[in-house]
């Protein structure tokens, strides 16, 4: 009977030691802070992966600058020794991670999960761009998402990650829906959110702003770090 709980307990402590080795680098959107990601955070830290949660002026400097957290994340996560890599990001976190690899190379990056990201820019940007109370509130990288071909999100390559984007349908700023055109979340519609080279791509019921709160996007975002695509049973 030791012999089998001891057998038992080893297996246990291998699998969370090949848990543990995966680190998860959170990033939050324009505008927000790192406590915004909390609940990612607790949620991925609950079922065993590491996760790194930095901060960043996501207001006062240009996205080129702001791409630099994603290498503090990896730093971060080399120094806990994590073999394997992946982001989850909000909003403008996930056209960091797409900034940052465009210039970097970092071999245990594996995967990562996009929520609402303006891929293609956000219609937002262009309507409202001029005025003194975006400018304000956006900083300067937020004038560089719009729709616009030489807009930063659109001059991006593909990068070399597995990626999952989730997007909104239900609108969390009505006050912004003049200037949305299609399928939104308030903010990106569903056709920016999308990139030619994503590994999956799923709709739900939710805003914008809380999109990385809600119970169905948190199971989606641990099972798409541990399978590289979205939960399809409906049994979440």
């Amino acid at each position: 009977m030791r012999r089998i709980i001891l057998i038992t307990l080893l297996m246990g402590a291998a699998v969370d030691s090949a848990v543990a080795s995966e680190c998860v680098v959170l990033l939050h959107g324009l505008g927000r802070t790192p406590v915004s990601m909390l609940r990612l955070d607790y949620h991925l830290s609950g079922s065993g992966f590491d996760v790194v949660n930095p901060g960043y002026p996501s207001t006062e400097q240009p996205i080129q600058q702001l791409a630099t957290v994603v290498g503090t994340g990896v730093d971060e996560c080399r120094e806990r020794q994590a073999t394997t890599i992946h982001f989850v990001t909000h909003s403008l976190g996930g056209i960091l991670v797409r900034q940052f690899f465009q210039n970097h190379r970092v071999p245990e990056a594996r995967r990562a999960v996009m929520l609402a990201p303006p891929n293609h820019g956000s219609e937002i940007v262009d309507t409202y761009r001029d005025e003194w109370w975006y400018r304000h509130v956006a900083g300067v990288a937020g004038q560089q998402l719009g729709t616009r071909q030489d807009s930063i999100p659109n001059q991006l390559a593909p990068v070399e990650l597995e990626i999952g984007i989730i997007a909104g349908t239900r609108s969390s700023d009505p006050w912004f829906a003049a200037a949305m055109r299609s399928a939104n979340d308030g903010k990106v519609s569903v056709d920016s959110a999308k990139l030619a080279e994503m590994q999956d791509f799923l709709l739900v019921d939710s805003g914008h702003t809380f999109m990385m709160n809600a119970a169905n996007v948190l199971h989606q975002v641990e099972f798409f770090l541990r399978n590289g695509k979205f939960d399809r049973s409906g049994g979440e």
